[in-house]
Order: C-alpha cells, then structure tokens, then sequence
C-alpha cells in the first residue's frame, strides 16, 4: 500500500491497518514544499522535509517515531526520571542496527533495570502520540506501508480508533493557537521579565523562566513537564498574546541543536565532514561550504574516513552510499555504534532516489538522505537545516587559528 497524501489521509490510511489487522511499517515522508497545486493545506514550515515511521501489529500501534537516526527525544523523555544520563553508558544494543534505534536504546535500559517496564510504557505511549500528532497535521506528502515481521519485543500496543479520536481532537484544538502559535516546535523565551514577574505567581514564573529560555521548544517542554503538549501551549498562549512571550523557531531544527553551541555563535564555525570518493563532489562541497563560512573538509578514501573524522569532531557529515571496499550504510552505522557520534546527523549521498535506499540508510541511523548531484542553494539549505548559517565574515585563516587554539586548550 502507497501513495500520496492528497489522494488519502493519514486517518484513513490507519484506520484501514486497523481493519485489516495489519503488520508491519508505515513510512511517510513530509514534501518540502509550503504549497500544492491540489488545493490542500500548506504543510507546516516545522514539517516540511521529515519522515516517520509507525509500527503495527495486528492493527494496533506499538511504536511510532520521526526520524531514525536521533536519540534527543528519548533523553528528553529520560529526565523525567533522571535517567538521561544513563543514555551515555548503555552499549549499542542489539536493535540499534534497525530503522528503530531509539527503540532498541529503551529496551536495553529496561534491561538495565534503569527503568522499570511501566515508565518504559509511558515514554512508548508519549511518543506514539507526539509522532502522531505531527502527522495528523500533516496535508502533502507520500506513504508506504510494507507488510512484515512485527517490531519485537512490545512493550505496549494501543488501540486506533480510540487513538485517533483523542489526537484529532488536540489537532482541532491546536488551531485556536494561530497564528501566535504555530508548532509546539517552536520556542518561548520572555521578552519582558519585569512585567511577567508581577503578572504571575513567584512559582509559576520560576518555571517559566527556567523552560522559556528561547531553545526549548514547547514540545520540549511538555516532555520535561510530563504534560501534553496542548496544555503547554494553553498555559503560554495568554503571555504570548499579551507580548510578555515571544515564540520562534531556532535557527536549526536539527537533533544537533544544544545550547552551548548557539551561545556563542561568533567562535563556533559549524564544521561539516564529506565522505565521497567523487573527487568532483568533495571540491565541490568544499569549495560552497567555505566560502559561505563553514569548516569544511573531504575525505575521500572509506577506509581512512572513521580514523579522519573522529579527531575532526564535525557537526554534520555527508556521506556518499556507493563507494568501494567500504559503503555508507556501514560507514554510518560504524559510526553511530560509537558515542561519539549517536548524537550526530549523518546526511547521506546517492545518485539514485529510491525508497529502498531511503529505508536502509534510515536502518544504519542515517538522519536524512540527499540525492545527488545538487547545486549551490540546495547544498546550504541542507547543512544549514542541521547546523545553522555559517559566517562568512571569518575568513578561512582566523578558522584555522581558532581550531588550533581550541585544540591546544583540550591538550591542556
């Protein structure tokens, strides 16, 4: 079963797993485009460009995720009960090769008695609903659902129907947030403290102050909060409409995205890695990236790449699928079986658009997948979704200096 968003919804496509008590995978991939031609509704700007997965069994839903190759949301999760920290010490568990690798990261915590099998429940059911939210309000893009093996083992499976009529609900009622809120992606910060301060209790505006800090999304908050994401909102809602609150969205929406690296961002020159034995891609990319100030560097050799790219600690690497000796899906799992780089969006390369290419890369923990070749714009426009704008004003020798002095103080 396939096709496109504007010919059927995503309400129907799972009410129609559920009657037919399917399993397997369904994949929707979000079209980058902020209009369509059909008459439907613009995607979301926060939308535009993402893929999810939603994993059935029998017709029940038993995990749902967006993206396959981030574990930020299940850290966010984990600091309800303190445990994100725990994240850092577990081994690549055995699932971790699938399209699911958050899932199998929960698991081996649950096997780590870190969490008990009810918390591990609440953070699957919390995420099945968040994923399905977003694709509830979501009106261009295509799907495909390929009967399989279920996702093993379950943990929890919840009931569609009743699923839906609770979500589509809080989709309506998102609406009432418009146009001063948009997406629980984006983030509050408070624009007069003064005055918000004697508008709220001393409490209420100490947990204000400490979330709205203008890089956690409100998605993130309801998270933290162990909260849905429409009361969140609610409780925002008025101070925005008042102007005490301002909502954005951060430069990049990438899982990449922490504090430390936007607060300073005159020091920090994102630095982009490029895996490609296509000496004319690498000179190419080099060339764009430096020049529209990033730190760029190639390598071109995939054997040599995993040794390369750990001392250069890149904020994004692009890597090419098709290479000899050595491919990207198992350079980027290689990678990603490394802490180091759990956290890291891989983008990779090909010269053929295929889903069957999309899924494998997804099953190596790639975090998107670009096709090739690509000009000069669209090349920005996919390193600045997950690393921000580069600075051009620091010229390729102050780069330079800065990384050998960084480098210096580390050895220190």
């Amino acid at each position: 079963m396939q096709g496109n968003l504007s010919e059927i919804d995503i309400r129907s496509i799972l009410q129609l797993i559920e009657l037919g008590q399917r399993t397997g995978e369904l994949f929707v991939e979000a079209y980058t485009s902020t209009g369509s031609s059909t008459g439907t509704q613009p995607t979301l700007r926060s939308l535009a460009g993402q893929s999810w997965y939603v994993f059935c069994f029998n017709g029940q839903i038993i995990y749902a995720t967006q993206s396959a190759g981030s574990l930020f949301r299940l850290r966010d999760y984990l600091r309800r009960y303190k445990a994100d920290t725990a994240l850092d010490k577990i081994q690549v568990p055995y699932m971790a090769s699938t399209n699911a690798p958050e899932y199998g990261y929960l698991w081996a915590l649950l096997e780590n008695h870190i969490l008990t099998p009810a918390q591990g429940r609440n953070i699957i059911q919390s995420m099945i609903h968040e994923t399905l939210f977003d694709l509830l309000s979501l009106h261009q893009g295509s799907f495909t659902f390929e009967m399989g093996p279920a996702l093993a083992p379950q943990l929890t499976s919840l009931e569609i129907s009743s699923l839906l009529a609770k979500i589509v609900k809080q989709v309506q009622q998102w609406k009432q947030f418009h146009p001063h809120i948009q997406s629980p992606n984006q983030c509050p910060v408070i624009s007069d403290p003064s005055e918000l301060r004697v508008a709220l209790p001393v409490n209420t505006f100490n947990t204000l102050r400490r979330w709205a800090d203008g890089h956690t999304s409100i998605r993130q908050m309801a998270r933290y909060l162990n909260r849905d994401v429409l009361t969140v909102a609610k409780a925002i809602y008025p101070f925005v409409q008042q102007g005490l609150v301002q909502v954005f969205y951060e430069p990049s929406v990438a899982p990449t995205n922490n504090k430390k690296e936007w607060s300073s961002p005159e020091t920090k020159v994102p630095r982009v890695v490029c895996i490609d034995d296509d000496n004319t891609i690498r000179k190419t990319v080099e060339s764009i990236l430096n020049e529209h100030g990033y730190e760029a560097t190639t390598i071109g050799n995939p054997l040599q790449a995993l040794s390369l790219v750990f001392p250069l600690k890149p904020d994004l690497i692009l890597c090419d699928i098709a290479m000899p000796e050595l491919d990207g899906y198992e350079i980027c799992a290689m990678l990603r079986s490394s802490s180091a780089f759990r956290q890291t969006p891989i983008v990779m390369l090909t010269g053929i658009d295929g889903f069957i290419d999309r899924v494998k890369a997804r099953m190596a923990g790639a975090t998107d997948f670009y096709t090739k070749p690509f000009g000069e714009s669209e090349l920005l426009m996919l390193v600045e979704k997950y690393v921000g704008p580069g600075y051009p004003q620091i010229n390729l020798s102050e780069r330079l200096l800065d990384r050998s002095l960084e480098d210096q103080l580390e050895e220190k």
